[in-house]
């Protein structure tokens, strides 16, 4: 997002305007109003309500929704949907039925208050809290996390009253017509992603924390570990010579796989990148593998699991992610590039097949020159490779299992 265009965005916000926050990638992106819970109005409740046709709500950070007792509703086995809600809840004070647009909006500048605490709402009420995971976009790249970063950037205080963009036959409004929408409305409008981008540009996530000498069977190497200060994970970057003072170096950026780096899995080409990655680094003059804390392209362990089940019923591993609810991919590389930056690398010869992955590090300003890194296929992963080559648009030439 241009620093103009960020500018006038921070600015409408901070004057108690709504603006349409568009979640997802281009044409196929739904949205959400967004407003600052302290100066939401009665009347800007009626137009989400007529208007937008979605639930209002209000989001919250984790620590906020603690401050207030706010109980959070336990997700139904098997829901895809990944929303932390709370408790329905309403102003104990001022409201008469609690579902009227004045008293909603009372309701949501009340948690605002930084006075508010558990006396001051009651359970249950009329208007939906969302838990917004502390760290923000940087964390979960969802509705409630960019709508409190939004405010907070703003300079006013985490806590977003929300409503998505319904159409009149009540389907999620979509790309083109999320922007119509705010131009009607004479709305601001910018792209979840755009959030993300702006903090790992302009906020350091990234600190030092413990360093060693990594004697390994690959050769002589340094650890340092970093710590992302948003959410506290840690990630490793193994160094080999002499990095730094911007001068170029072969980088391998690894997303943790622990089924496949570890314990040898057939069902996908992690580990034999891993190990074939760090031999090409320990033999290069000058290079950095960083291993990062996001499992199963950001769903976890056990969704991961789940998918390995939906795989063995016919699903490739693309089609399993969306079954469980999940984006393609979910991992993001702006850590990386931090860390990359950190280390002063002037030019990541990236050991990679994956062009998002370029992108990702390239959005973040670091200069990237594609090195391939190809795995002999087999007959436990080679339709997992043909996913990634054919939904994924990976750059793999061989899907040919040898003999």
């Amino acid at each position: 997002m241009a620093a103009e265009k960020l500018a006038e965005l921070l600015g409408r916000i901070r004057a108690g305007e709504m603006a349409v926050m568009l979640l997802g990638e281009d044409e196929d992106a739904w949205g959400d109003l967004v407003v600052a819970a302290e100066k939401i109005t009665a009347e800007q409740v009626n137009f989400m309500v007529r208007q937008a046709r979605g639930v209002v709500s209000v989001a919250l950070p984790q620590s906020r929704m603690r401050e207030l007792g706010i109980p959070l509703i336990p997700a139904t086995p098997g829901s895809a949907v990944s929303e932390q809600v709370g408790v329905l809840i309403e102003a104990r004070s001022g409201v008469t039925t609690g579902i009227s647009a004045a008293d909603r909006s009372l309701t949501i500048r009340t948690v605002a208050s930084p006075g508010a605490g558990p006396r001051d709402i009651v359970m249950p009420g009329h208007v939906l809290p969302l838990m917004a995971c502390e760290g923000g976009v940087i964390v979960r790249l969802g509705r409630a996390e960019g709508a409190v970063d939004l405010v907070r950037m703003a300079g006013l205080r985490p806590c977003a009253a929300v409503c998505a963009i319904l159409r009149e036959d009540g389907e999620a409004a979509q790309g083109a017509e999320l922007r119509r929408f705010a131009e009607r409305h004479g709305l601001a409008w910018f792209p979840l992603g755009e959030l993300v981008d702006q903090r790992l540009t302009n906020e350091i996530l990234v600190q030092r924390i413990r360093q060693s000498d990594f004697p390994s069977a690959a050769g002589e190497l340094r650890a340092i570990v970093f710590r992302n200060v948003a959410d506290r994970s840690e990630h490793l970057a193994l160094v080999k010579g002499n990095v730094g003072a911007g001068r170029p170096a072969l980088v391998r950026v690894h997303s943790q796989c622990l089924t496949g780096d570890v314990f040898f899995s057939r069902r996908c080409d992690c580990g034999e990148q891993l190990r074939q990655s760090l031999a090409r680094i320990a033999a290069a003059p000058a290079g950095v593998l960083i291993y990062l804390h996001q499992e199963g392209r950001g769903i976890g362990l056990g969704n991961k699991i789940k998918a390995y089940a939906l795989q063995d019923s016919g699903l490739d591993t693309v089609e399993a992610n969306r079954e469980l609810g999940f984006e393609d991919d979910l991992r993001e590389y702006g850590i990386g590039a931090q860390i990359l930056r950190d280390l002063g690398v002037g030019e990541a010869l990236l050991l990679t097949n994956n062009p998002r992955k370029i992108d990702g590090l390239r959005r973040y300003g670091i200069k990237v020159t594609r090195v391939p890194l190809e795995v002999t296929p087999h007959s436990g992963n080679v339709a997992y490779l043909r996913a990634k080559k054919e939904k994924l648009g990976h750059l793999i030439s061989r899907l040919q299992v040898a003999g």
